[in-house]
């Protein structure tokens, strides 16, 4: 008999085939909204749509950095898991985000303020960007969000 797949599993299994849809060129991201076992919204990170797909416009360097040297086009998974739900009139309190990246800081004022209650992350922001703390992660731990790095197997790495 097959083992079924722990829920975990499978969000975040799907949170990493979602990054491969992104069009940026510096790092793919994958997030999936949950409520109850249920799937409410899904996103991945990339310019709005209308403007430009990075990989297409400039493939080999990436779009255009802000003042911080961050991309100048990209909304990050998350903000766009949670404005499609939104946009769809559907509520986020109370869900569970899956995502491959934890959230910068600007992510997690958002998940936050949306009344999101747990996250799950498979890769720390602060490791990719070379910081010494992972500030998302600790401002929404600071305020009562549960937050816990992914601890399971994943089949579909690549």
């Amino acid at each position: 008999m097959q083992k079924r797949p722990a829920y975990d599993d499978i969000f975040m299994e799907l949170a990493v085939n979602l990054s491969k849809r992104s069009h940026c060129v510096k790092r793919q991201v994958g997030a999936v909204l949950v409520k109850d076992t249920r799937i409410v919204s899904i996103g991945y990170n990339g310019p709005p749509a209308g403007t430009h797909n990075c990989d297409e416009q400039w493939p080999e360097e990436g779009c255009p950095r802000d003042s911080k040297g961050s991309c100048s086009l990209a909304l990050h998974a998350e903000e766009n898991a949670i404005l499609y739900a939104v946009q769809n009139g559907t509520s986020i309190e109370g869900c569970t985000l899956y995502v491959t990246l934890s959230p910068c800081i600007a992510c997690a004022r958002i998940v936050f303020s949306m009344k999101i209650s747990k996250v799950i992350y498979l890769q720390s922001y602060a490791q990719y960007k070379g910081l010494a703390i992972d500030e998302g992660v600790d401002f929404l731990q600071r305020f009562g969000v549960e937050v816990a790095q992914y601890q399971g197997t994943l089949a579909n790495l690549t």
